[in-house]
């Protein structure tokens, strides 16, 4: 009696787990919204729990599966019910013409501002109001006057980039250079400079702090990730932290020096950088150091990560790609032999523009975004069939997908800069199509992307003008990228410079 009693007790338990796991995947059924059917447990995105490889694989799945015949469909994170957009039109709908709709990112209903201050208060993450306040605070000191004056420090940088390159492509002669690290390196010691006042040297010396502490930034919660997933009401009250305690206090203490520092320098006190942008601000609406630290933290995760690797996949693209490349070097030459002032012909040089932005689509910044609807809006499917967004629902737009198009755009798995040129409509005719995000679009597009370009464009200029860039053997030859949530080709990027003679 009690083994039957156990039995019957056993059942009920699985049958009750069972329910739990599947009954919210007849929501887009009674909506009347196409979808692929979902797998018990792993929804439509299984490389969410598995990790075998990058989810914008399962993405590109369904993109391919359903594109022809639907404009949206209905998919299940584990057993989260979302909106996956399979056109540009609507696409750019939530980007730009129907912002008000979907003006907060996903991110930001799981982060808590009371454990996660700088995290929270990055322009990316903030939600509501706040963004928009953040974004203004921290755009106000990246006008072009300010880019320009802090222009000296990227050339000086690039120099010690260039002399580096000259030193261990001597010594790696065969082994190739590490493009992430090489960039990260550069990327690294204008941040310092720029931001916070700091002159490091990577490399000569050791590594600047901001690398030194890098594999310590984030906070891995893969429990949290997956328990989301399943109970997303969860996140209303249990959150995480995605900047480690550690780091938030070792930054906040390099601010607080960088701060004291240049307090107690009258010379320095008058250069034109963030830093010194910061204190005006910080004067102005009475921040405390934690809120100082927040904007700078902004800079540090939005061009830290992002124009490294730029950097190291546009140079991989014209490796790979050596025609262009020389095309580029050519009309390099050209602008130089004009003028001797690089800041003014950075913006003259429209295939080099031509050549990131391309670079961009085959290695975008994020592989999708995730939306969250802020206020109801109606869109119609192909077949006539209409759908009510409700609030609070995500929405996905898979970018990269998009972007690898063939019907949208020609010959996209080929590395055609030229289609990005102004004489061709420029990436203006793609970002009206909604059809392409570099850098983002809409009123949320990255508000660093203008400084990040200088960084990377003059790093470009300098490589290519003095060295013949190719790709090394232990580079795999496809596309393949890693499980990391940034775009990254797997195994790395690593690259052969030979440096150029008199005669090219």
């Amino acid at each position: 009696m009690i083994f039957l009693i156990t039995c019957w007790l056993l059942l009920a338990v699985i049958a009750l787990i069972y329910i739990f796991l599947t009954w919210n995947y007849k929501y887009w059924k009674n909506y009347g919204v196409n979808g692929p059917k979902p797998v018990l447990i792993f929804g439509n995105l299984p490389s969410a729990i598995t990790g075998k490889r990058h989810v914008m694989y399962d993405i590109w799945d369904i993109y391919d599966a359903f594109k022809d015949t639907n404009y949206f469909v209905g998919i299940y994170n584990n057993r989260r019910p979302e909106l996956l957009i399979l056109r540009p039109e609507l696409a750019r709908k939530v980007y730009v013409t129907d912002f008000k709709h979907f003006h907060d990112n996903e991110m930001s209903a799981t982060i808590d501002e009371k454990m996660d201050f700088l995290f929270a208060n990055n322009p990316f993450t903030a939600a509501g109001s706040k963004w928009k306040e953040r974004r203004a605070e921290f755009t106000g000191g990246l006008s072009a006057g300010r880019i320009k004056a802090m222009f000296p420090v990227t050339l000086e940088i690039c120099k010690h980039l260039i002399d580096y390159i000259q030193k261990e492509s001597k010594v790696s002669s065969k082994q190739g250079l590490d493009a992430k690290n090489l960039f990260s390196r550069y990327t690294a010691d204008i941040i310092s400079d720029c931001v916070m006042g700091l002159q490091t040297d990577s490399f000569t010396k050791s590594l600047s702090p901001l690398m030194e502490m890098e594999g310590q930034m984030f906070e891995p919660q893969p429990f949290y990730t997956t328990l989301d997933r399943f109970v997303p009401i969860i996140k209303k009250w249990l959150k995480h932290r995605f900047i480690t305690e550690k780091f938030e206090n070792y930054f906040q203490k390099l601010m607080e020096n960088s701060i004291n520092l240049r307090k107690s320098d009258e010379k320095l006190s008058k250069r034109a950088d963030f830093l010194n942008y910061l204190l005006e601000l910080q004067e102005k609406k009475n921040l405390n150091l934690r809120e100082i630290s927040a904007h700078a933290m902004t800079f540090l995760l939005d061009g830290f990560e992002t124009t490294s690797s730029v950097l190291a996949h546009t140079l991989l693209m014209l490796g790979r790609y050596p025609t262009k490349q020389q095309k580029l070097r050519e009309g390099i030459l050209r602008s130089l032999d004009k003028s001797e002032e690089l800041f003014d012909i950075i913006s003259e040089l429209d295939y080099l523009n031509a050549c990131i932005l391309e670079s961009l689509r085959f290695f975008p910044v994020v592989f999708f975004a995730t939306k969250r609807c802020t206020e109801p809006l109606e869109i119609v499917n192909k077949n006539g069939q209409s759908f009510l967004i409700p609030k609070d629902l995500t929405v996905i737009i898979p970018q990269y997908q998009i972007m690898m198009d063939d019907s949208i755009y020609e010959n996209a798995s080929e590395y055609q800069p030229e289609r990005f040129l102004l004489e061709n409509g420029g990436v203006r005719k793609y970002m009206d199509m909604g059809a392409y995000w570099g850098y983002g679009d809409g009123p949320r597009i990255c508000p660093g992307f203008r400084f990040a370009l200088i960084q990377v464009k003059t790093a470009i200029i300098e490589i290519i003008r003095q060295f013949r860039v190719q790709v090394n053997p232990k580079t795999r030859s496809d596309y393949k990228f890693d499980e990391f949530f940034f775009p990254r080709l797997d195994g790395g990027v690593w690259l052969d410079f030979q440096l150029l003679s008199g005669d090219i």
